[in-house]
């Protein structure tokens, strides 16, 4: 009988300290964030590149936009649907020579961030974008690689990772399922 094993790897703290740690070095790398814009991959990317920017906000007292990306038309199973979105009141989301720091939750074959970063590319041409994740868990086949990262998980291709989060799950939790073959 198949048998799916789960295991926490984040909790509620470990995912805070993890953002303000990426905050901290979005901070550095860019020496602050003048001509910075925080896009999230729907759907946890997000939520994850608006705490990180609440965190710079309390770090250095200096808003960053954000904004939202949803790659289904870089798709090929999907119809077209507008990609990046301002999050922001009565803001235009601009990313024409504009650093770029894309968020994900997790990030595993790279797939999803080259139909990010084409959806990206085909709005403007941004000055650079960099990658940030809360997990990668690795197994590329693409050569993509994060600029910040919460947490490296090296798993199994038959592990699963879920990012659980309060604005959609009620808990800030990442969990790994684990799955055991039959037992004879």
């Amino acid at each position: 009988m198949d048998e799916t094993t789960e295991h926490s790897i984040m909790d509620e703290m470990g995912i805070r300290r993890a953002l303000t740690r990426i905050a901290h070095e979005i901070l550095e790398k860019n020496k602050g964030v003048e001509n910075c814009t925080l896009i999230g991959i729907r759907t946890r990317g997000i939520y994850l590149a608006k705490r990180v920017a609440e965190r710079i906000l309390e770090i250095e007292g200096v808003p960053v936009p954000v904004g939202e990306i949803d790659i289904t038309s870089y798709r090929d199973d999907r119809i077209k649907v507008k990609a990046v979105e301002d999050i922001q009141e009565g803001g235009n989301l601009q990313i024409q020579d504009r650093k770029v720091i894309l968020f994900d939750d997790v990030l595993f074959t790279g797939r999803t961030v080259r139909a990010a970063m084409d959806a990206l590319i085909d709005l403007g041409r941004p000055q650079m974008i960099q990658l940030a994740v809360l997990i990668d868990r690795g197994h590329r086949e693409l050569p993509i690689r994060p600029d910040f990262v919460g947490k490296n998980v090296p798993t199994s291709k038959s592990e699963k990772i879920e990012v659980l989060l309060t604005e959609i799950d009620e808990n800030d939790q990442v969990l790994i399922f684990q799955q055991r073959g039959k037992q004879e």
